[in-house]
């Protein structure tokens, strides 16, 4: 009998559209002889199937009432990037139900979300960190003394949010009004890091009760000043390259560093890890528990060249939890 599996997309932020096209292509891969797919639209007015058109889900038991019948669901793919699937919201109403899902515990989903405070927490680690300041809406802000800390440039970011949505490289004093506002309209928390100069990686892994694999390297060569949304997604604003052409030495520290903050976090499913590689040194970006699946995103890239069909990996990850 086949297993009935949610794949939940939407959610309430810049990356919704990101979402929409993500779960798309994991509805197209997952294995339709082993199980019945149902896209599910998270909206902050309700789960609806198959769009806003459709049914709505009964939130109490994240159940489907379909021709006199409850379908109830077996497993639920997060496919949403930022809030509520990223940030653990979704993850825990899951888990309160009992329903196995295909990202981290909702305490790891929250905690690697906040971009500071997933940094800290991986320091006992043998990772460098760019050198970076936490500010919050409505808090007293010295630029000078933020410059005297961090130099010049800095990027600007929301610290909680995903897709570089409403990040800006500040190469001026003046550039940073406008800088903290584009970052403060995405969240109440803005993180501002120094500027390392060097090559960007990614590389993702997976790991399950029946298959672990840390997949090759990704070198990502914007053709803009920096891997910014539009970079991300429009073809031909970037090129990605995988392997990444960086010496042997980097590329397998750069798996195993993944590979250990995978397991230190104690994360699940597939996770994607970002890096800058300066000097031939790696310094930790950031983690992204819910990666993008569409066309232009990274994972089935790596996965092709690892020699792994996205159909197989998917699966995995499905079923690790019966």
């Amino acid at each position: 009998m086949k297993r009935n599996i949610a794949v939940l997309y939407g959610g309430y932020s810049s990356e919704y559209e990101i979402s929409v096209k993500s779960s798309r292509q994991v509805v197209n891969w997952l294995d339709k002889n082993r199980y019945q797919v149902y896209p599910i639209l998270v909206c902050k007015d309700g789960f609806f199937y198959p769009d806003r058109n459709g049914k709505q889900i009964d939130l109490n038991t994240f159940g489907l009432h379909e021709n006199g019948n409850i379908i109830k669901f077996d497993f639920a793919y997060i496919m949403i990037h930022g809030t509520p699937g990223e940030n653990g919201l979704l993850p825990g109403y899951l888990e309160m139900l009992g329903i196995p899902h295909s990202t981290c515990p909702s305490l790891i989903s929250a905690l690697t979300f906040n971009k500071y405070f997933c940094k800290m927490s991986i320091t006992p680690l043998p990772v460098n960190l760019a050198k970076s300041i936490l500010i919050r809406k409505n808090e007293a802000i010295d630029v000078y003394q933020i410059i005297k800390q961090l130099g010049l440039p800095v990027f600007v970011k929301p610290n909680n949010g995903g897709s570089s949505c409403g990040t800006s490289k500040v190469k001026t004093i003046e550039d940073f009004e406008k800088a903290l506002k584009t970052a403060f309209d995405e969240d109440n928390e803005v993180i501002i890091e120094e500027y390392i100069q060097g090559i960007e990686i990614s590389c993702g892994v997976v790991k399950t009760k029946s298959f672990s694999a840390v997949l090759p390297v990704t070198e990502i060569v914007p053709k803009k000043e920096f891997f910014d949304y539009e970079a991300k997604y429009t073809p031909g604003m970037s090129e990605e390259i995988t392997p990444a052409r960086i010496p042997q030495h980097v590329y397998k520290t750069c798996q195993q560093f993944t590979s250990q903050i995978y397991d230190f976090l104690g994360c699940k499913g597939v996770v994607r890890i970002d890096y800058i590689i300066r000097n031939e040194q790696l310094y930790f970006l950031e983690i992204n528990t819910i990666p993008g699946m569409s066309e232009a995103s990274i994972i089935p890239q790596q996965a092709q060249h690892y020699g792994i069909s996205m159909q197989e990996l998917l699966t995995h990850i499905i079923e690790h939890h019966f």
